[in-house]
């Protein structure tokens, strides 16, 4: 586990890493091949998938950006005594379709192990928490948060009454319509909406107009959700971006 310069938690921790999503604006697939050992054909799965009980060299990405299980991290919550918000594969998608029930069930029960902290899940396949949660294999302490990445208003997201859950907009990529008729208010059944503008490569023309973030934060005010702004909205926004977590987040400042 380590500090992370990620502006909405305190530390990130990666039992898994890897993803073949292949967003173009993908910052996690940029860093793991600055550290990759190139190792990607050394004895992976049939499924091309890796799992290693101890560390390979001086790297966090020894197969690049493959899916990876690196069992000898699932201890590390455990030797952190002070209560941290822990973003949990902060450089995987824990939940994408390729990943094996078992890989998650294990970072589940280490996240159990640790009662203190609070666990932040993200994904861009929602539809995961759902296979989860109709199997009892998604757990509901009120100390997990299930999140869901979205960049426009079309894009589902995982929202269910015995579970935290929230929404990570990022990058915004699309205006939001909050004028829409017929359609309830996208953030009702949520408890925290995380906005962010694309960085990277090619993100000077793909910066999000601030009528949009308004939108945003208009539907987040209306059903009680708190919001976080990231840095990267500060030139769109200004240096007063909202920095609110949900009551009773570990960490949590909810002022605005």
């Amino acid at each position: 586990m380590n500090k992370t310069k990620i502006d909405w938690a305190d530390m990130s921790w990666n039992p898994v890493t890897g993803c073949r999503h292949g967003c173009a604006y993908c910052y996690a697939s940029r860093t793991a091949h600055r550290f990759d050992a190139r190792l990607e054909d050394r004895a992976p799965r049939a499924d091309g998938l890796h799992v290693l009980d101890t560390k390979i060299k001086a790297t966090p990405y020894p197969f690049g950006f493959a899916p990876t299980m690196h069992r000898y991290r699932l201890n590390q919550p455990e030797r952190i005594a002070e209560p941290q918000t822990v973003f949990v594969c902060s450089m995987a998608d824990l939940f994408g379709r390729w990943v094996p029930d078992d890989w998650i069930e294990q970072v589940f029960d280490a996240c159990c192990r640790s009662p203190r902290h609070t666990y932040l899940f993200l994904t861009k396949n929602p539809q995961r928490y759902c296979d989860l949660a109709s199997t009892g294999k998604l757990p509901t302490e009120p100390n997990f948060w299930y999140g869901t990445t979205i960049t426009g208003p079309d894009m589902p997201f995982f929202f269910w009454d015995k579970a935290n859950t929230f929404v990570s907009v990022e990058p915004l990529l699309e205006p939001f319509n909050t004028e829409a008729t017929g359609g309830e208010n996208p953030f009702e059944r949520v408890g925290w909406v995380i906005i962010g503008a694309m960085t990277g490569p090619g993100s000077r023309k793909q910066q999000p107009k601030r009528e949009w973030v308004e939108a945003i934060v208009k539907k987040a005010r209306e059903a009680g959700a708190a919001v976080f702004m990231k840095d990267s909205l500060k030139p769109i926004w200004g240096d007063d971006i909202l920095r609110e977590h949900p009551p009773g987040m570990i960490g949590g400042d909810n002022s605005g």
